[in-house]
């Protein structure tokens, strides 16, 4: 797996300090006399289904509407809001990559200052589907510090070792004892917060594969589940929704109506709108390999949504930079460090180029001449290739979309007037091109493309492993 992972530093822009701790040496993490486990690109399968999101409605004294400000590396803006509110992260081998970074991402965009912390006894960590992450500091700086919500990601073995870090316990039991927000998604309820009696009296929600573990009169089978100063989810696929329940009790429901209008959750979660012309068969007969080629400004949660995704399914997945440089800094700050530059990708072969977005990413990756050379040959010899967000324009740009149907980022200006753009399609397939809206929308994206690779069935299966709902109107009768 690790020839196929590429790493992400996930840096806080203001991380604490603190020149001393109450619970342990700052100079460490969390000891554990257990090696840390070897990962593999695990999708869990439950046959529970989704129940529809569920959140209880909260008024909020202080409901201001937000500000919009925009970050120079940032597509989408940053929601100012009128109180700085910290947040804390604990991520550990094995936690589940979309969920940690989704939540880093949403937050952030609330105007959060958010800190990612490591429970191992360094700063990098290797997460659930291969990922890398670099944490902002080691758990044993977050000791002594006050934060207004700590959220744990889910993802095996990560929800253990999170559980086994006895700073988390301390802090975490701490934030319930002082009635401040805290949270659990996937497997984190069941396997980390229960054990540490933080679930008493309180409706819960989790992994479907984990419900089982739950109290059984307090398990609740929806997406969101709020009791209290407690909000639990599902996994994966209901990363956003749990991100922006955070948000909406930190900061109000404009702040969080606003984030969710850019994060592109549109008709309540519900109603994907898929469309394909011109079908031809995308199967192959070996393992697809696809390339992801990214710069500086290209959207994280696209990058990571879409590698975890392929990589669950089974596809041979390589990041590569299009800069003189592995480490990447992404729209939101998160710092990746890829497989490879575009120059050394350039040496293989591909069955798929997928382009994420993001606006200084996209124009970075249109620069690119290496990038170019390889998106022209994957259309002369018939290869299949796509973009999510602004990354259409580059395929417009490039000249390789002519009389295709596809869909854009709304906001993107520089497009052709004689494209064919489906309205209120999130994702298009047209012959051997695919196309989509990005941001919340990647995720069906990427199941769009198991599907045309693998069939139904696999991409079914991954899709419940992120309890994530798969179209019905996808499913064979």
């Amino acid at each position: 797996m690790a020839s196929l992972g590429f790493s992400i530093a996930m840096i806080a822009s203001t991380s604490p300090t603190l020149t001393d701790t109450r619970l342990i040496s700052s100079s460490m993490g969390c000891v554990s006399t257990n090696a840390a486990p070897s990962l593999s690109s695990v999708s869990m399968v439950s046959s529970s289904p989704v129940v529809k999101r569920s959140v209880r409605s909260f008024k909020f004294r202080a409901s201001m509407s937000p500000s919009i400000e925009t970050r120079p590396d940032s597509d989408v803006g940053v929601v100012s809001s009128p109180t700085t509110k910290k947040v804390l992260i604990p991520i550990g081998y094995g936690t589940e990559e979309i969920e940690a970074v989704v939540l880093v991402d949403v937050l952030r965009r609330a105007g959060a200052e958010v800190t990612v912390a490591s429970v191992e006894q360094k700063l990098d960590v290797e997460a659930s589907s291969g990922t890398k992450l670099l944490a902002d500091v080691l758990i044993s700086k977050c000791a002594d510090q006050f934060y207004d919500l700590v959220a744990l990601p889910g993802g095996m073995p990560g929800a253990v070792r999170l559980r086994d870090c006895k700073i988390l316990e301390k802090i975490m039991k701490r934030q319930a004892e002082d009635k401040r927000l805290y949270g659990a998604i996937s497997m984190a309820p069941a396997i980390t917060l229960l054990p540490w009696g933080l679930l008493t009296r309180k409706r819960t929600t989790g992994h479907p594969a984990f419900f089982g573990k739950l109290p059984t009169f307090w398990a609740v089978k929806t997406n969101i589940q709020i009791s209290g100063e407690l909000t639990t989810s599902r996994g994966p696929g209901t990363s956003f929704q749990f991100a922006l329940s955070l948000v909406e009790q930190l900061f109000g429901e404009s702040t969080a109506k606003s984030v969710e209008e850019f994060l592109l959750l549109r008709d309540g979660y519900q109603n994907p709108k898929n469309e394909e012309f011109n079908s031809i068969d995308w199967s192959l007969d070996h393992i697809p390999r696809v390339l992801i080629p990214v710069a500086n400004g290209s959207e994280e949660v696209e990058v990571v949504t879409i590698s975890d995704v392929l990589r669950r399914a089974k596809v041979d997945v390589t990041v590569a930079s299009v800069e003189r440089s592995l480490r990447i800094t992404a729209s939101q700050g998160t710092k990746f460090i890829t497989d490879k530059l575009i120059g050394e990708a350039a040496e293989s072969s591909y069955d798929l180029i997928l382009l994420p977005g993001g606006h200084t990413g996209s124009e970075r990756l249109q620069k690119s001449k290496i990038l170019k050379k390889l998106l022209r040959e994957q259309h002369e010899t018939g290869q299949i290739f796509g973009a999510t967000n602004t990354s259409s324009a580059i395929l417009h740009k490039h000249g390789l979309l002519k009389e295709r149907r596809t869909t854009v980022y709304p906001s993107e200006t520089n497009v052709p007037t004689n494209h064919l753009m489906i309205e209120g399609a999130e994702v298009v397939i047209d012959g051997n091109v695919i196309t989509s809206l990005g941001l919340a929308t990647v995720t069906k994206f990427s199941l769009a493309i198991v599907s045309k690779l693998f069939g139904h069935a696999r991409a079914r299966s991954v899709s419940e492993g992120l309890v994530h709902e798969y179209p019905r109107h996808l499913t064979p009768s």
